[in-house]
């Protein structure tokens, strides 16, 4: 069962962090990034475009051992539609604003090899997570300060998800060595290729509407995603 599995390794990671602070002093790395998702394989074909989101992750291993454990968080969106409606049949001349969003928000956790004495510190990641999907339309209110009416989500389903990882992290600050607290900064480029079991989802577009009713045209397959990122890591 996939569900019992990702449980499993999930329980391991948390126990890695729970024992690592008691037996030596720890390394922490906390991080945001900027990247962009291209679907691979069914999903490249299922879907005309590429995602654009936000990613936070985070890291904690024993200083000296090349070796620690974390978990990454992304958000994306793939897809954006936005129309402008009658607020409704007896009040045509109020409009509002409808948006649908395509989303994909991804959490892993991961096993990342990379020394930590060096400015310029190449790492490898092994990932294992889940990917979720989801179309949500909301409406809001015309005018310089959007206010949002209603949301609703039209479609969801969730998939696991699993992979490898590389990056080059570069240190463009070091506080000195006199310094009361110690934290380092640097810039870090990646790629993640995510492989990912099937999952039924809606792409731009898919939302038809007609004579008042909705339909859907929901595209199934694996969800196999490429994901460059350039982002900031603090490391303390």
């Amino acid at each position: 069962d996939q569900m019992a599995l990702f449980k499993r390794i999930a329980l391991f990671f948390l126990l890695c962090a729970a024992v690592v602070p008691a037996i030596a002093q720890i390394k922490t790395d906390v991080g945001i990034s900027f990247g962009v998702g291209i679907p691979q394989a069914e999903f490249g074909d299922n879907l005309d475009n590429l995602g654009f989101g936000i990613q936070l992750n985070g890291a904690i291993g024993i200083r000296g051992i090349p070796i620690s454990v974390g978990a990454d968080f992304d958000f994306m969106i793939y897809g954006h539609e936005r129309r402008n409606e009658p607020f409704s049949q007896t009040i045509p001349d109020v409009t509002v604003k409808v948006v649908t969003d395509n989303n994909l928000i991804a959490g892993h956790f991961f096993l990342r090899l990379q020394p930590d004495q060096f400015r310029i510190r190449p790492y490898a990641d092994a990932l294992i997570g889940f990917k979720h999907l989801y179309t949500d339309t909301k409406i809001t209110n015309e005018g310089f300060e959007e206010q949002e009416i209603a949301r609703s989500t039209n479609f969801d389903d969730t998939a696991l998800s699993y992979g490898f990882g590389a990056g080059l992290q570069i240190q463009v600050y070091v506080s000195p060595e006199d310094s009361e607290s110690s934290m380092d900064v640097s810039l870090d480029f990646g790629l993640k290729y995510l492989l990912g079991s099937e999952a039924s989802y809606l792409k731009e577009g898919s939302i038809r509407r007609e004579n008042g009713q909705v339909t859907f045209d929901v595209k199934q397959s694996k969800t196999t995603l490429l994901l460059p990122y350039v982002g900031v890591v603090l490391s303390f």
